[in-house]
């Protein structure tokens, strides 16, 4: 099977393109103690339906790991349970990259992928307001075939425009 990789970016603030608001009450919130337990979670539940499987076998200092590498996590909630995540990498030279994002499969269709997205991009441009970086000079992501089929729509419709395309036979 081929799959397409598509690599998305963002170079200004002003790229990015607010969404509609949910239609369900949506509270974004910071995960600001790193636990490897939550984070392993939100990318099992999120990603469990859409072959997230490099991290499965990670132990929990390697999330810990992660998480001190320059990680944001901010979680949104649908009266009170998780209902999706983003998480923010800072990168030399003023990169942020959206290294995961996606929702439980019960918070799909419920208008929450859009405001969570614009949200993240909003915290990706101000992350050297919160992290001792570099001002953040450009926003990237990718996303496959494999992904949700609401992932590559849902990053243009934010702003992100796309800069390189690659298929590969997968296996």
């Amino acid at each position: 099977m081929d799959v397409t990789t598509w690599y998305l970016e963002q170079t200004s603030p002003a790229d990015l393109r607010k969404s509609r608001p949910p239609r369900v009450p949506v509270e974004i919130v910071r995960a600001e103690l790193p636990s490897p337990e939550f984070s392993r979670f939100l990318y099992t539940a999120v990603g469990g339906g859409w072959h997230w499987t490099d991290r499965l076998t990670w132990t929990p200092e390697q999330w810990s790991d992660w998480l001190a590498a320059e990680v944001e996590t901010w979680v949104a909630y649908e009266r009170g349970t998780p209902a999706g995540y983003a998480q923010l990498q800072g990168q030399p030279e003023g990169n942020v990259e959206i290294a995961y994002f996606g929702l439980l499969p019960y918070a799909m269709g419920k208008g929450i992928g859009g405001h969570l997205l614009a949200f993240a991009l909003e915290r990706a441009w101000d992350l050297a307001e919160r992290l001792p970086r570099e001002t953040t000079r450009r926003v990237w992501v990718h996303t496959c075939s494999l992904d949700g089929p609401a992932a590559l729509p849902n990053y243009q419709a934010r702003g992100f425009s796309v800069y390189d395309t690659v298929t590969e036979r997968a296996g």
